[in-house]
């Protein structure tokens, strides 16, 4: 199943209507991560003017409009100028497994133009959308402007951590707890204890005196779609487990520029849904509200076997 129709399968029609009124003015780059996570064809993607269909390229676009690059010399800019600058822009996105792209025209406007990268060949047309454009589109686009907004330095939600529980790695779409993370490139065994944006901390065999600092890379899986997401970073601090001297409580960060977006995303989607239930939900806690030394649940790591991939000396 594709990610963006995951996306939209969770969406409601108070979620639709809330993305629009809070982020209609905010603009979505397309680069080549977006166009993963969107499912943008964008070889499909064309202006309808004057009965003739126009290639572009969709640069960036917000809920009211979208920013285009064009041929200055195929023809369209006088199209435009002839049809009273009014069109239809295509939009085509991937469909689930097997089954046909998703394709619609929304009526546009153009606004103006500039040319692009000092090129006089390519221009880059600002296209406002003549009514509000569909659910479909405010979907995609709103999520990805929600979880952007959300994993801000000003914004509370950037810190919070999700404790790993049978019912969170359900409602997660975690394959598992168990799971490895790479320290100097050699693979080792852990189990996930909790995650976020932009960390995670798991349960790993060895001493926290030569983990301290090492970067490592963790592998997390999830279903629905199935994907695993290799996140860098670097252990910042350690915990003992209680009862366990072989175990260690690793507190990971990950480098900010090398997270997936579809991994942020997911995170998103999680923390909203469950905000959205119960206001007072304990799952969902703060970095400042969690204590940092808390002890660890003794059932939770018995069950789950650890066993060493390398000589810890080595470590």
């Amino acid at each position: 199943m594709r990610f963006i129709v995951i996306i939209m399968n969770a969406l409601s029609r108070q979620q639709i209507t809330t993305y629009y009124e809070r982020y209609k003015t905010d603009e979505v780059l397309f680069t080549k991560e977006i166009l993963e996570v969107t499912g943008l064809l964008a070889k499909q993607v064309c202006l309808k003017c004057m009965g003739k269909l126009w290639p572009c390229i969709i640069y960036a676009a917000s809920l009211e409009m979208v920013k285009v690059l064009v041929n200055t010399k195929s023809g369209l800019m006088q199209s435009l100028q002839e049809a009273n600058q009014v069109a239809n822009i295509r939009f085509c996105f991937k469909g689930n497994e097997g089954e046909d792209p998703i394709i619609f025209f929304v009526a546009v406007r153009s606004t103006g133009y500039t040319l692009y990268g000092g090129s006089k060949d390519t221009a880059l047309v600002n296209l406002q959308f003549a009514q509000q454009a569909p659910d479909y589109l405010i979907g995609i686009l709103g999520r990805i402007l929600d979880t952007t907004a959300n994993t801000q330095p000003t914004s509370k939600r950037r810190g919070e951590r999700i404790l790993i529980t049978s019912e969170t790695q359900r409602n997660l779409g975690l394959v598992s707890k168990e799971t490895s993370v790479s320290v100097q490139g050699v693979p080792r065994q852990c189990i996930l204890r909790d995650i976020s944006f932009y960390g995670a901390k798991i349960v790993i065999m060895g001493l926290a005196n030569f983990l301290n600092d090492r970067e490592a890379v963790l592998r997390i899986d999830f279903e629905e779609p199935r994907e695993s997401y290799f996140l860098k970073g670097k252990f910042l601090h350690s915990e003992t487990v209680e009862g366990r001297k072989d175990l260690v409580a690793m507190g990971m960060s990950f480098y900010n520029e090398l997270i997936p977006m579809k991994y942020k995303i997911r995170i998103n989607m999680y923390i909203t849904q469950v905000r959205a239930i119960n206001r007072t939900d304990q799952v969902v806690t703060s970095v400042q509200d969690a204590p940092e030394a808390a002890p660890y649940d003794q059932d939770m790591v018995a069950e789950h076997e650890i066993t060493e991939t390398q000589n810890p000396s080595t470590l």
